[in-house]
């Protein structure tokens, strides 16, 4: 008895020496796998298997990516990312719109830029995402878009993935066409990236973006309305340049 006791006290002594025999292994592996050039300001510290993160990098993107690297390396058992990314001199109001474009027109090559509303509000250099975006791969390609844009400090993401639905998809093309071959229309796919854009979930068709007219606005509530199966039509086309109208007495 008194020798397993002796076993058992020796081998709490050893356990210190053990953790750090192994937090030293770990943040070997750490390194290795922080040792592209594009983690050059990041530094790494292991205690216990837990692994703190520091630095400052230009993009969301390395910091996202540090962090996906450091869990995958061997004898990581978590990763406290305290990765600060640089802020931009460009004011809030600009980075916005420059970030809003990005997603419009680099997400054109995709096909689906019609069935996404995607929207971004910028505050202290943190973006954040809105809108619907017409799959997975749309959402997440625009917040990879935002990731990777210089001076953006964070990124919050709150798209809405429209559900997953055969009839949807039928329902999707049919008001596209109905909507785009009208005459009144069919202008507003000259340029991809400004399209009436056509959101569908569970039957209920809504539209967005901006028009040149009322007559227009009204003509694409019609004609979507022409499809058979949707249940309902919300129509949220925005006419430029319109006058607010007055409150009716």
């Amino acid at each position: 008895m008194k020798k397993v006791f002796l076993f058992l006290v020796a081998a709490a002594l050893a356990m210190p020496a053990v953790f750090a025999q192994n937090d030293s292994d770990t943040q070997a592996a750490v390194q290795k796998a922080l040792s592209a050039s594009r983690f050059k300001g990041i530094q790494a510290s292991v205690q216990g298997g837990v692994v703190t993160l520091t630095g400052t990098v230009d993009l969301v993107a390395t910091k996202l990516n540090a962090d996906q690297k450091a869990h995958h390396a061997h004898g990581v058992m978590a990763v406290r990312n305290d990765i600060e990314v640089a802020g931009s001199e460009m004011p809030d109001a600009q980075l916005q719109e420059k970030l809003q474009k990005a997603i419009t027109y680099d997400m054109v090559g995709y096909g689906t830029t019609a069935f996404d509303a995607i929207t971004v509000q910028v505050q202290n250099g943190v973006a954040t995402l809105g809108g619907h975006a017409y799959g997975p791969v749309d959402a997440s390609d625009a917040v990879a878009i935002v990731a990777n844009t210089k001076g953006v400090r964070d990124v919050m993401d709150n798209i809405q993935v429209d559900p997953v639905s055969s009839n949807d998809d039928r329902i999707r093309r049919a008001v596209f066409r109905a909507v785009y071959s009208y005459p009144l229309l069919n202008q507003f796919l000259i340029d991809p990236a400004k399209p009436i854009r056509i959101q569908v979930a569970n039957g209920h068709v809504t539209l967005y973006g901006t028009v040149d007219t009322k007559a227009e606005r009204d003509a694409a509530g019609i004609q979507a309305n022409t499809v058979p199966g949707v249940f309902s039509v919300t129509n949220d086309l925005q006419v430029a340049n319109a006058t607010p109208e007055k409150p009716s007495k």
